[in-house]
């Protein structure tokens, strides 16, 4: 007998872009006047956390923690899973060349170790990782577009092989003053305002900016 893939669910979205932090497809956060590095401070303040070492990421890891903040607020409970079964999938198109650049530059004088421990792309996964204390499967992945076939093939195929039971997964890209970053919560059980998880699904959450 043919085992047909269960319906997954996306229970929660977050999305941030053109200085505008987006949950479930409303803004929630804007901060206009400021640059990337100034915006991502104040949406960092607007969460009211107290998470010291956000100050010491560079651009792509505050990035992606910030989103996964957002998405992860008031729609995860981590005592609901094992911390080896949920996981994390991200994906963009420029890896950690906005850290790399930065790197190469501090070099001309003095190489600067705090940058080159961000100068591989996983390293936003490790953020959000120690954060919220996951242990399940994660994998970082270089696309020139966004590519929401893949993952759905992808987080589909992790979570109804059991191999996860949750998943964060999306698009966390930084390069200069140009960023964009979409994730979504996938689990097996439908929550209040749940989506079907599928790459239709994904697309209208991810240019829900209008981008």
């Amino acid at each position: 007998m043919i085992h047909l893939p269960d319906q997954l669910y996306i229970n929660a979205s977050s999305l941030i872009s053109q200085q505008v932090v987006y949950k479930d497809r409303r803004p929630v956060f804007s901060d206009q006047g400021s640059d990337l590095q100034g915006f991502l401070r104040s949406a960092y303040q607007g969460l009211q956390v107290n998470y010291p070492k956000f100050y010491k990421m560079d651009n792509l890891s505050k990035l992606g923690w910030l989103c996964a903040e957002w998405l992860l607020r008031d729609h995860f409970s981590g005592e609901v899973y094992r911390p080896q079964d949920v996981g994390v999938v991200l994906s963009n198109a420029n890896a950690s060349l906005d850290t790399d650049i930065r790197y190469f530059e501090s070099t001309r004088q003095f190489a600067s170790p705090a940058l080159f421990v961000y100068t591989l792309p996983n390293i936003v996964i490790g953020e959000i990782c120690i954060r919220h204390h996951f242990q399940g499967e994660n994998a970082f992945f270089i696309f020139e577009h966004f590519d929401a076939n893949f993952i759905e093939q992808y987080v589909g195929n992790l979570v109804n092989n059991n191999i996860l039971q949750a998943c964060i997964c999306g698009w966390v890209d930084c390069l200069g003053d140009g960023y964009k970053a979409a994730l979504f919560l996938v689990e097996k059980k439908p929550g209040p305002q749940a989506m079907e998880f599928t790459a239709e699904n994904i697309l209208t959450i991810y240019h829900s900016d209008n981008g």
